[in-house]
C-alpha cells in the first residue's frame, strides 16, 4: 500500500512479509464486518425490489376494474365488446363502448379503384413531351418525366406519390401502360400528356351499406375502402362480398373480463410467492431469507389474504364469482364461476369487484410501492442510505490501513536493520576477543 520497502528476513531469517500480511488481515477485520454488512444489506435491498416490483404488478391489475376518479366512476374494461357477424362477407369487431344490440344491412357495393390503360410504344416517347399532369380528384398536380419512355414514365409518376401507381405490362396487344387508383369515388383521376390514349377500364366506387328501403326511411352508408366505423358506435365492419340480411351483434365480452381478472389474481399470487421466498426459513439449513422476520412484508402477505378471506359487505363471500383461498394460502380462480355470476348479476359483480376486491388490492399494493409514501420504498430507501454510510467508513479504513501497513513494514525493517547492526558489532566483539593473547603466551 506505500513506497516503504522490508528487509525481509535478511538477519532475522523470519517471513517479515507474511507476518505483516497476517497482521494486517487483523487490523482489516473491522473493515472486512463493514463489507459484509454491505453485502447483506444489498441482499435485503434486492429482496424489496423484488417484492415491490410484484405488488407493482398487482397495483396495474387491480385499477384496469377501479373507477378511474370520480368524473368516470365505470372502468372501461366493464365496458368489453364483442360482435358477431353472421355473414362471412362481413367482419366485425368491437370496441370499448360499443352498445348491445344487433345491426341488420345488406352490402350493396365494394370500394373499387380507378384503372386505366395506355397502349403505349415499347421504346421511345410515350409523352408529349412537356410531363404528364395528374389530376385525382379536384387536385391537379404536374409531374416531370426525365426518361421518356414507358418504364420511365411508370418511375415519374410512382415517384410523385399522388396515390395513383403505375406499372408497365407487356401483353398480346401490346406494351400496355397501367394506372390504378385508390379505392373511393373521390380518388377517381385522369391523366394528361401522354401520346396514347387511354381508357378507363374500371371505375373508382365507394363500398356502401343499405339499411331498410332508403325510399321508404332507411338509408345507405358510403365508405372510400371496405371498412366502415360509422354504422355502430365503437363497431368497425370490413365487408368483401356483396350480401343481404347482415346481422351484427354486439354484447358484452365477458371472456376479456374474464381474462383480466385472471390477471389480477396471478399478480397476487406471484407477490405471495415472493413475499414467502424472500421471508423464508429454511429449518434443515438453519437459515432464513433475506426478509425473514421483517414485520412490513409479513402484514403486507396478511393484508393480501385478508382483502380475499373477508369478501364485501353487503355482497358475501367472493367465492360467488369463482376467486377464494385453497389450503396453500394462495388464491384461486373459477372462470366458469365468473362469467356464470357476471351473466346473472353484472352490476353486482362490478360493484363487488370494483370497489371490494380490486379496491382493496390496489390499496395494499399502492401502500408499499408508492413512490413517496410506500413502506417498501421507504425500506429501500432506507437501506441505500445505510449502504452509503458503509462505504463511506470502508472508504475510511482504506486510509487508516493503508497508513498502518506503512508503519509495519518501517518498523520490521528497522527491526531487521537493527538486528544487522547487532549482528556486525557481535562479529567485531567476536574478532577482538579472538585477537586476545592466550593465557598460555
Amino acid at each position: 500500500m506505500g513506497s516503504t520497502t522490508t528487509v525481509d528476513g535478511l538477519v532475522s531469517g523470519m517471513n517479515t512479509s507474511q507476518v505483516i500480511s497476517q497482521l494486517m488481515q487483523l487490523a482489516a477485520q473491522p473493515q472486512t464486518n463493514l463489507k459484509n454488512a454491505v453485502t447483506k444489506e444489498n441482499a435485503v435491498i434486492s429482496a424489496y425490489q423484488s417484492v415491490n416490483s410484484r405488488l407493482a404488478a398487482l397495483q396495474t391489475a387491480a385499477e384496469a376494474f377501479t373507477p378511474p376518479s370520480a368524473l368516470t366512476p365505470v372502468n372501461p374494461t366493464w365496458q368489453s365488446a364483442k360482435a358477431t357477424s353472421s355473414s362471412t362477407a362481413v367482419t366485425a369487431t368491437a370496441s370499448v363502448g360499443a352498445p348491445t344490440g344487433t345491426f341488420t344491412f345488406d352490402v350493396t357495393a365494394l370500394a373499387k379503384g380507378q384503372i386505366t390503360t395506355a397502349n403505349v410504344a415499347a421504346a421511345g416517347p410515350v409523352t408529349t413531351g412537356s410531363g404528364l399532369d395528374v389530376t385525382v380528384g379536384t387536385t391537379t398536380t404536374h409531374v416531370n418525366v426525365t426518361t421518356d419512355t414507358a418504364q420511365g414514365t411508370a418511375d415519374a409518376i410512382n415517384a410523385a406519390k399522388l396515390g395513383v401507381t403505375a406499372s408497365v405490362l407487356t401483353t398480346q396487344q401490346g406494351t400496355i401502360l397501367q394506372l390504378t387508383g385508390s379505392t373511393g369515388a373521390a380518388n377517381s383521376f385522369s391523366v394528361s400528356g401522354l401520346a396514347a390514349a387511354t381508357t378507363d377500364i374500371a371505375t373508382a366506387a365507394d363500398a356502401q351499406i343499405t339499411v331498410g328501403n332508403p325510399a321508404a326511411g332507411g338509408y345507405t352508408l358510403n365508405s372510400a375502402t371496405n371498412t366502415f366505423g360509422n354504422a355502430v358506435p365503437h363497431v368497425t365492419l370490413t365487408v368483401s362480398q356483396l350480401a343481404n340480411g347482415v346481422s351484427v351483434t354486439t354484447s358484452s365480452d365477458v371472456d376479456a373480463i374474464a381474462d383480466k381478472m385472471k390477471s389480477m389474481i396471478d399478480a397476487a399470487n406471484g407477490a405471495l410467492s415472493q413475499i414467502g421466498a424472500q421471508s423464508a426459513y429454511n429449518a434443515t439449513a438453519k437459515s432464513g431469507g433475506p426478509l425473514t422476520g421483517d414485520f412490513a412484508v409479513r402484514q403486507l402477505q396478511s393484508d393480501l389474504l385478508s382483502a380475499i378471506s373477508n369478501g364485501q359487505t353487503g355482497y358475501g363471500s367472493f367465492k360467488q364469482f369463482g376467486v377464494q383461498l385453497d389450503g396453500d394460502g394462495k388464491l384461486t380462480f373459477d372462470r366458469n364461476a365468473f362469467i356464470t355470476a357476471y351473466n346473472a348479476d353484472p352490476a353486482g359483480v362490478q360493484k363487488a369487484v370494483a370497489t371490494g376486491l380490486a379496491t382493496q388490492m390496489d390499496t395494499v399494493a399502492k401502500s408499499a410501492t408508492d413512490p413517496i409514501t410506500g413502506n417498501l420504498t421507504a425500506a429501500i430507501n432506507g437501506g441505500n442510505s445505510q449502504i452509503r454510510s458503509l462505504n463511506r467508513q470502508i472508504a475510511d479504513w482504506d486510509v487508516r490501513l493503508a497508513a498502518r501497513q506503512q508503519a509495519l513494514q518501517r518498523q520490521f525493517t528497522n527491526l531487521e536493520l537493527a538486528l544487522g547492526k547487532m549482528k556486525d558489532q557481535s562479529n567485531w566483539l567476536s574478532g577482538q576477543i579472538a585477537g586476545l593473547p592466550s593465557a598460555s603466551s
